[in-house]
């Protein structure tokens, strides 16, 4: 792809080749920058569970759809950090994170989503800020992570227009009411993967297929995060730092083959420009014009293109398309390079896609300012005794991302900090308890958590770079 330079030298390169062969990873301690950002990254839905919130989400109603989830299970208790935010917030402490961005669950705070907020939201909100002030870690607060309120789904969802007031009314709401503690606010978490799996290929809720959903959710979503971004701003009078997260991943064409270079040009635009570029640029990608052009009303795009404080970038995977007339897009996903190495979600496993993806930011969108906000991985793993984990895979991997991090500052990134998905064990979406991606174990008889070999290894980490 004309846009993107696969790193072939230096460290990400050498590191791709050492996963290739199957050799453990680079061992050398790597100082970062002062002031540089160690984080964990969770979700609402992923790990709260009910407690006391009186309303569905769209992933409480999706979730009891037959055949939706993987094992079957509803996020109906998840890791029931409702009740336990307290354990959690000490396992972040004992990790020595600086920062934990968890997210807002909207259906909690606003029951209908547009009407009377329920003070039992808030004032969980407040314990979970008050408890992250008093052990010294910074909270990062996301006021969307795909669990819509299902009242709001009711009246259309993102497919309507108006849900982007809604949305900046909501955002004010509660920057209101946290905003004297809170400074680092993120709008979204990965707007594309919500419109794409869960309003164009039905695997994710509200569980909507076609081009038209899909297309409608990204530009309200888009519409939603600039009107926000203008809200808070007005609000704080200049006392906050607003950014939004997006799940950058670079697409390359299947087999290396010629003839799917069109599919890449396609499907980079919808996953990563339909959201960069509107921000950035006050502009759609050409590629993406017809699905937006009936959507799109005057004065759309400046209301869209924010100034930002920060992009976070969540990465984990390149994506290999191929072209497929019967695709959503008349893309499809490809098969991978032979040896790759992969994760257990048969995700492949290449940090060089990081510096691929950094280097985009850094060239084409000015060099914002960028924290990586999500990066780990799920691997086959099973309990030792007391319910240790050994999980060295997923040792190899986070360092090998995180050396590629330090890489991308070197040539010149403007990387800030680097969150670890994800602190514990939680109910990941549509595979339900059976992707594993946390530092922690979760016991779900019992709900304990039992840190694991990745948890006292990113600790030595955090000690040894932060400063």
């Amino acid at each position: 792809m004309h846009r993107r330079t696969l790193l072939k030298t230096g460290t990400a390169g050498l590191l791709a080749a050492r996963w290739a062969k199957g050799e453990p990873a680079m061992a050398a301690t790597l100082h970062f920058p002062p002031g540089f950002v160690w984080g964990v990254s969770t979700s609402s839905c992923q790990i709260e569970g009910r407690g006391d919130r009186k309303v569905d989400s769209i992933w409480d109603s999706f979730a009891r759809i037959d055949g939706t989830i993987g094992d079957h299970t509803t996020p109906e208790i998840a890791c029931d950090s409702y009740h336990r935010y307290s354990e959690d917030i000490a396992l972040l402490a004992k990790l020595g994170a600086r920062a934990y961005r968890f997210s807002i669950s909207w259906p909690r705070v606003i029951p209908d989503g547009t009407g009377q907020p329920d003070p039992r939201g808030l004032d969980y909100y407040d314990r979970v800020t008050d408890a992250l002030l008093k052990a010294k870690i910074e909270p990062w607060p996301c006021l969307f992570h795909w669990d819509l309120p299902q009242a709001l789904q009711d009246q259309g969802g993102w497919g309507n227009r108006d849900i982007a007031g809604w949305f900046a009314d909501y955002a004010v709401l509660v920057a209101r009411r946290l905003g004297d503690r809170v400074k680092t606010w993120v709008m979204f978490n990965e707007p594309q993967v919500h419109a794409i799996m869960g309003h164009g290929l039905a695997e994710h809720a509200p569980g909507l297929r076609g081009r038209e959903p899909m297309a409608a959710a990204g530009h309200h979503q888009n519409l939603a995060q600039g009107r926000a971004l203008a809200a808070l701003r007005t609000e704080a009078g200049g006392r906050f730092t607003l950014g939004t997260v997006m799940s950058l991943q670079p697409v390359r064409p299947a087999q290396n083959l010629a003839e799917n270079k069109p599919a890449v040009e396609i499907w980079d635009a919808a996953w990563n420009r339909a959201y960069l570029d509107p921000l950035f640029r006050g502009t759609y990608p050409e590629p993406y014009l017809p699905l937006v052009e009936e959507l799109v009303r005057p004065g759309d795009m400046e209301q869209i293109r924010q100034k930002i404080d920060f992009l976070g970038v969540n990465y984990y995977s390149p994506m290999y398309q191929r072209i497929d007339p019967k695709g959503l897009l008349g893309t499809n996903w490809g098969a991978l390079p032979a040896g790759m190495q992969t994760t257990a979600m048969t995700w492949g496993v290449d940090p060089t896609g990081l510096n691929d993806i950094l280097g985009e930011l850094r060239d084409h969108y000015g060099n914002p300012p960028i924290y990586i906000t999500e990066n780990g991985a799920f691997f086959t793993e099973a309990a030792g005794p007391g319910g240790r984990v050994d999980d060295q895979q997923r040792i190899t991997y986070l360092r090998d991302h995180i050396t590629a991090a330090h890489h991308a500052i070197r040539g010149g990134v403007n990387l800030k900090g680097y969150f670890i998905w994800t602190l514990v064990d939680n109910w990941e979406w549509a595979h339900g308890f059976n992707a594993t991606f946390g530092l922690a174990r979760l016991d779900r008889a019992t709900l304990a958590r039992t840190p694991k070999a990745s948890f006292d290894w990113f600790a030595r980490i955090v000690r040894a770079n932060a400063i």
